[in-house]
């Protein structure tokens, strides 16, 4: 069985859970508590040197990191049910998706830049809080600017079949409400949620459903 290293709250390791379940692919979860610096741990910098989740021990023993890696290993070696569409255009539509949120905004509010924000630039919390509702709004206006009206887009940001790029948009969604960003204003973006939400496969991936969660939800 396939055993990953990750936190209830881990945008890229709520990717890889979604990515499992989809696939039926039999994992177990192991929460590495980043608000309480776990991931800094020795025994878990010999696992991932960069003291990020998630991690992915395979049956043989082999470690793999970074979400998006991860993703496309789940796609080469479990195809079916394609994350990924067929023709390379539109892989290539549905990775650009996927890097607006998970490579270019996801990488700006991850705990050691919110740290560094405090530490060692005296960011005070309403700065930070600032710093972090803006770089979710922004990937979230983006991304409805690239989906809207394209006729590429359907019931998912890619058709009518979930992909990649909606794992990405769904991590990037929770997040941004988890921080108390205004998601309601983007109707293309909600419409995928939606459908998204739908699938048990994502409902038992969310972050609020995984153990450590707040018990308030």
């Amino acid at each position: 069985m396939i055993k990953m290293y990750g936190f209830w709250r881990s945008a890229a390791a709520f990717r890889v859970r979604m990515a499992l379940n989809l696939k039926g692919i039999a994992f177990e979860e192991t929460m590495i508590n980043l608000d309480a610096g776990e991931q800094h741990a020795p025994d878990y910098v010999a696992i991932n040197p960069q003291a990020v989740v998630p991690s992915m021990y395979l049956d043989d023993g082999t470690c793999l990191t970074q979400s998006l890696s991860i993703l496309e290993y789940l796609e080469e070696t479990h195809p079916t049910p394609a994350l990924l569409p067929a023709s390379p255009v539109e892989r290539a539509r549905v990775r650009a998706l996927a890097l607006i949120w998970a490579a270019d905004h996801h990488p700006l509010i991850v705990p050691r830049i919110r740290t560094y924000l405090r530490d060692k630039l005296g960011a005070d919390d309403d700065t930070r809080s600032a710093w972090i509702k803006h770089w979710f709004s922004e990937g979230l206006r983006i991304g409805e600017a690239r989906m809207a009206g394209d006729p590429a887009t359907g019931k998912f940001c890619h058709g009518d079949a979930i992909s990649i790029a909606d794992l990405c948009l769904m991590s990037q969604v929770m997040g941004a409400k988890g921080f108390g960003v205004d998601v309601s204003v983007y109707p293309t973006i909600n419409a995928i949620v939606a459908n998204c939400m739908a699938l048990d496969a994502v409902s038992r991936a969310l972050p609020l459903k995984q153990p450590g969660a707040p018990a308030s939800h």
